[in-house]
């Protein structure tokens, strides 16, 4: 004897009180309603989707004409009553001062560059001077060195033949 068998015996049994009987009745009608809710639920399930493809292109549409039409009229009236209710513009002197500093700033670097560029080639042109001159000290020093030093020094031979 099979499980389902024993549970359709035990439910065909009647109870004898009266909320026993009422269980019965209402798993009775639980059993014959549970496939027809399947069925609306897959059926509800379907219209909620084809009314969800059926409406994104309409809000779609619908966006892009606010955006292309709407929009650009609100805008522009919210414009006119912007200048509408815009007091007269006051004299603004902070702007000129503030455009006063930047060009003194400017001026001053340039200024700064022009003694720097100064200031680089005097230095370069004396670097020049103290090399002639330390180019003529070393040069007379090694000619005043006589034919005896030089036989002092064995490795200074070997150096210039190698250079």
């Amino acid at each position: 004897m099979s499980l389902t068998l024993r549970k359709r015996r035990v439910t065909l049994v009647m109870p004898t009180t009266r909320m026993g009987r009422m269980k019965a009745q209402a798993m009775k009608t639980a059993e014959q309603v549970r496939p027809m809710a399947n069925t609306a639920r897959e059926v509800a399930a379907h219209r909620i989707e084809d009314a969800r493809v059926w409406a994104a292109p309409k809000f779609d549409r619908a966006a892009h004409s606010v955006e292309e039409q709407i929009a650009p009229k609100v805008s522009a009236f919210l414009v006119q009553a912007a200048e509408k209710i815009d007091p007269a513009p006051s004299v603004r002197r902070r702007g000129r001062w503030s455009t006063i500093a930047l060009l003194a700033g400017f001026a001053a670097c340039a200024v700064g560059v022009v003694l720097y560029r100064n200031n680089t080639r005097q230095w370069a042109d004396s670097m020049k001077d103290t090399t002639a001159d330390a180019s003529r000290w070393s040069g007379d020093r090694v000619e005043g060195i006589s034919s005896t030093e030089e036989s002092i020094r064995p490795g200074d031979e070997t150096s210039r033949k190698m250079y």
